[in-house]
């Protein structure tokens, strides 16, 4: 009789094992964008000057670039984690996901560090 790993604590649990972890970030990622929505909603509605001189006001106070700065990194981890199951998904041969998945981060670094650039310019 063939040994059978696939029942009782024994069993062959193969996979990444991101799962709960993967799901709470999503949904902490997801959470502070919301709330910087509704701070970038409030400064909107109650604002009255709408022009670029009004924006850049906005934009040089230290908290407002840190709050933005927040939520772009929530945003770029939060297309991590949904492009990382993208591609463990449906791309099969692993040297392809891996240039896959090596690409998107180095793309997600680079559009953070020219986030940060272009938020400390203002």
């Amino acid at each position: 009789m063939a040994n059978n790993n696939n029942i009782g604590s024994k069993r062959l649990v193969v996979g990444a094992h991101y799962g709960l972890r993967d799901w709470l970030a999503q949904r902490a990622t997801a959470v502070v964008m919301a709330i910087y929505t509704v701070i970038l909603l409030v400064c909107f509605l109650t604002g009255n000057n709408f022009s670029y001189e009004g924006w850049a006001g906005l934009f040089a106070h230290q908290w407002f670039k840190l709050a933005t700065f927040a939520a772009l990194m929530s945003l770029f981890f939060h297309a991590w984690i949904g492009v990382r199951d993208i591609w463990m998904d449906y791309v099969k041969p692993v040297a392809v996901r891996l240039v896959l998945q090596i690409a998107t981060i180095l793309w997600l670094v680079a559009c953070a560090g020219w986030a940060a650039q272009i938020l400390w310019r203002v």
